[in-house]
């Protein structure tokens, strides 16, 4: 990849990461949770029911990070605490009424932002945009700890 295109797709992916970042933030500010709140709800909503580990990992955060987050949803009623039925040694957590709720709205508001910026796209491109997106992201997480990849700075 030439050095000006480089620069392009640099450019590029953080004006994205800014507007997502900035939706982020107004969207659930909106729904009264914060953003860490926002991404947890969304994933024990879309799973059902999900253990911290699990949940730690589909969030890549450490444990102790998204337990803080976790005790502040049990605490605001958004999130339940269960003993899982085939090992009691692991919690399973689920949305509370409250919680589904709130993943409701998030889930209304995101899709209705998003229908919107689709209606600007050729209809006929949204698939590929969609994969392109996919592979993009793959690729992000595949290549994460940039900073601290000895191979980099040589």
């Amino acid at each position: 990849m030439k050095s000006e295109e480089l620069s392009h797709f640099r450019d590029i992916l953080r004006q994205m990461q800014r507007s997502l970042g900035w939706l982020a933030k107004s969207d659930a500010a909106c729904c009264g949770v914060t953003v860490s709140q926002c991404h947890a709800l969304l994933e024990i909503g879309k799973t059902g029911t999900i253990t911290l580990i699990d949940l730690a990992a589909a969030l890549a955060l450490d444990t102790s990070t998204i337990s803080r987050t976790v005790d502040s949803m049990v605490k605001d009623d958004l999130v339940e605490r269960k003993a899982d039925p085939d090992d009691r040694r692991y919690l399973r957590l689920t949305l509370t009424k409250k919680g589904q709720n709130i993943y409701d709205e998030i889930n209304c508001t995101f899709n209705l932002y998003y229908k919107e910026i689709f209606t600007g796209i050729p209809e006929d491109k949204h698939a590929a945009i969609i994969e392109s997106i996919e592979i993009l992201t793959n690729a992000l997480t595949d290549k994460n700890n940039v900073c601290c990849r000895e191979e980099l700075h040589k």
